[in-house]
């Protein structure tokens, strides 16, 4: 997609090329960044008629409020939660199974089998999804199958936002919209161990269904990606 092609209020056009984002607000009692990502995300999805926005994160009332003020329908599904559980049974199942009765599933028949009961939505479903840095926290094997199924749920033309760390995470955060620029990071523990950090030739090869991306390099070292169907 030409990033061109939506004028801005006020005259501007969309700029083709990547920004550097704020990482942090000036207010130090605030935890959190300043997300260019997030404003150029509101800013595609803005003039779709019945926007319907997919969380992956926690439900936060701040995050439904946000949307809800603006006429949009979110849902929220704790993607990294759901995934944590379902590997936490197959495991017990394995653990209980008779020896040899049951081998342990590869990743990508793994991934297959949990989607089975999540993001289980219609195609077309969805005009923004907010992945945010989940994906670092998944094996690198099974993430395919999960962006297969995002993609398909997403409508044509809808916009999805990532963020990439560019270094292993020391702690665990959940993301929180303050507003149209700013979100919160909200230390918590830990559901998952940071699992790979991506390179930028990764990161395009796995969404290559997705027919644009644009990225916004924070301060922070963050990368955020808005990948567009």
């Amino acid at each position: 997609m030409n990033w061109t092609a939506k004028s801005r209020p006020g005259g501007g056009a969309a700029p083709a090329s990547s920004k550097s984002a704020g990482a942090a607000s000036p207010n130090p009692a605030f935890n959190g960044r300043v997300s260019n990502g997030l404003k150029e995300f509101l800013w595609l999805i803005s003039d779709m008629p019945r926007c319907r926005v997919l969380d992956l994160g926690p439900v936060w009332q701040a995050t439904v409020t946000f949307f809800g003020e603006k006429g949009y329908r979110v849902s929220t599904e704790d993607l990294l939660l759901t995934w944590k559980d379902f590997v936490a049974t197959e495991e017990q199942i394995l653990r209980a199974a008779p020896e040899g009765e049951f081998e342990r599933l590869r990743p990508t028949e793994l991934a297959k089998k949990f989607l089975e009961t999540a993001l289980t939505y219609p195609e077309e479903s969805f005009h923004g999804v907010l992945a945010w840095d989940l994906f670092d926290y998944f094996d690198p094997k099974v993430v395919p199958a999960i962006l297969d199924r995002l993609h398909s749920v997403m409508h044509p033309g809808g916009a999805m936002l990532t963020l990439f760390h560019s270094r292993t995470v020391e702690r665990f955060h959940r993301y929180r919209i303050i507003d149209n620029q700013n979100v919160e990071l909200l230390p918590a523990p830990t559901l998952a161990v940071h699992s790979h950090v991506f390179q930028n030739r990764e990161i395009l090869d796995m969404f290559g269904k997705f027919r644009s991306s644009k990225t916004f390099v924070g301060r922070d070292q963050v990368r955020e990606v808005l990948f567009l169907k």
